[in-house]
């Protein structure tokens, strides 16, 4: 069995012809998908069988672990409204190298999305629910919810879902479009590639 990166829960593990579905995972059309938040594992078949490898995904077990201020975070964009956006922290680190047990909750203010023309900011524009999203604690906020913010390029939308339901790919650092040649643009803000 072997072990790689990191899968958040709606990610495209590849299609079902090319692997077996396991624990954590779930097909949808032709493809595998990933269920919940972890490690993909990869077990191949015992010889002779020539069925596919099958993937699964896991939730590390281990010690409570919290982010601090200056932790990378990823989530998943739960809410919007004209003044934040509340999102669930499911893994610490640029990559998620971490996924946590429970989700955390998290806020990004309108004036954390960017650092620069912070008056033509808004939160819908930016973000909306299901988007996937790397940011970075700025707070420990209080008994409710962390503060982040996404005012760096590196940091923002990391995957995205159109309002039709569609994978979405990084056009420019304000735009997502919609896979499959439909041409349709929605606005993010995006997170540059590290």
């Amino acid at each position: 069995m072997s072990s790689s990166a990191i899968a958040l829960p709606g990610q495209d593990l590849g299609p079902v012809s090319s692997n077996t579905v396991g624990a954590g995972t779930h097909v949808y059309g032709d493809h595998l998908f990933a269920s919940i938040a972890g490690p993909v594992h990869t077990t191949a078949p015992k010889p002779p069988s020539k069925a596919p490898p099958t993937l699964s995904i896991t939730r590390p077990t281990g010690a409570l672990l919290l982010p601090e201020v200056g932790t990378t975070v990823l989530g998943r964009i739960t809410r919007t409204n004209a003044r934040q956006a509340n999102f669930s922290i499911l893994a610490l680190g640029s990559t998620g190298d971490v996924v946590l047990a429970e989700p955390l909750p998290a806020i990004i203010r309108q004036q954390d999305i960017r650092l620069t023309e912070i008056d033509k900011i808004t939160v819908a524009g930016s973000f909306r629910v299901g988007d996937v999203v790397r940011a970075v604690v700025i707070s420990l906020g209080d008994e409710r919810a962390y503060f982040a913010s996404t005012a760096r390029d590196e940091l923002g939308v990391v995957m995205a879902v159109s309002e039709g339901g569609n994978r979405m790919v990084p056009i420019s650092w304000r735009e997502f479009e919609e896979v499959g040649g439909t041409g349709k643009k929605e606005a993010r803000k995006v997170a540059k590639v590290v």
